[in-house]
């Protein structure tokens, strides 16, 4: 009968490129368990076998992998559902990289830039505005995952409805929203026609600039339009207003001051 062996700690340390310090901590949270444990001194023992589960581990681990999902992938039933776990953390890696690649990109061409972006300010009256409207208090950092679907739900709303779109979907923001991080956005879609929903946007002057490019730098269009205004010195209360010409063109809205569009 062969005897089973037990590796020491250290040994298995060794073996699995793990420190000590990761092993226990892997005990600790019970992602990976001891072969054995000594009643007496405490002192964890590993099986040969189970060499090929930490070091798969410790490769998860320097792919970033959450210890969570260690366990989940670990604990899959069946090599499938292994696989589509891996698979899935892989995708979101490689949507990180192509984020940090974005803003690599958007910081090189910062760098590179004059003070003042080329795009022309407009000083512009926009008219009373027919919409559907959707509002929710929303956190800076949520707003992206926010506003998409819930334009996608006034487009739809307003074909139920039998009316026209009558100009780009846009949102407001409220100063709240910049200087708390949280704050009432609303959501909007032009419409031509009447029904109940249909609320108005009050008419306005605003100090518009097109931003042309990547969302991620529209903060440029920001600081381009609102260093214009405050040159000028024209800058007026109210929610800085967009308006999604395109995916990849923004028209931002800066109110002016009443009586000073020079």
């Amino acid at each position: 009968m062969a005897v089973e062996v037990l590796l020491t700690i250290g040994e298995f340390s060794k073996m699995t490129y793990l420190s000590v310090k990761a092993l226990r901590h892997y005990h600790d949270v019970g992602l990976l368990e001891p072969a054995a444990i000594d009643p007496a001194t405490g002192y964890r023992r590993y099986a040969p076998h189970q060499v090929a589960e930490a070091q798969a581990i410790r490769r998860f681990r320097d792919l970033g992998m959450p210890l969570g999902e260690v366990r989940e992938v670990l604990q899959a039933d069946g090599l499938a559902a292994r696989n589509q776990a891996i698979l899935a953390h892989l995708d979101r890696m490689q949507a990180q990289l192509e984020g940090t690649q974005i803003t690599v990109a958007s910081l090189q061409a910062l760098l590179a830039a004059d003070a003042h972006p080329s795009a022309p300010m407009e000083i512009r009256r926009i008219p009373s505005t027919r919409v559907f409207a959707s509002r929710a208090r929303v956190a800076f950092d949520d707003c992206g995952g926010w506003l998409e679907p819930t334009l996608a739900g006034l487009h739809a709303a307003a074909d139920r409805a039998g009316l026209t779109i009558d100009g780009p979907e846009g949102a407001l923001y409220p100063d709240e929203f910049f200087h708390a991080g949280v704050a009432e956005v609303t959501a909007f879609v032009p419409v031509a026609g009447d029904s109940v929903d249909v609320v108005h946007i009050a008419a306005t002057t605003m100090a518009v600039i097109v931003h042309d490019g990547p969302i991620a730098d529209l903060d440029q269009a920001y600081g381009a339009l609102g260093t214009l205004v405050a040159e000028r010195g024209i800058s007026g209360p109210g929610p800085i207003r967009e308006h999604y010409l395109a995916p990849t063109s923004t028209e931002v809205c800066w109110p002016i001051a009443k009586g000073r569009t020079t």
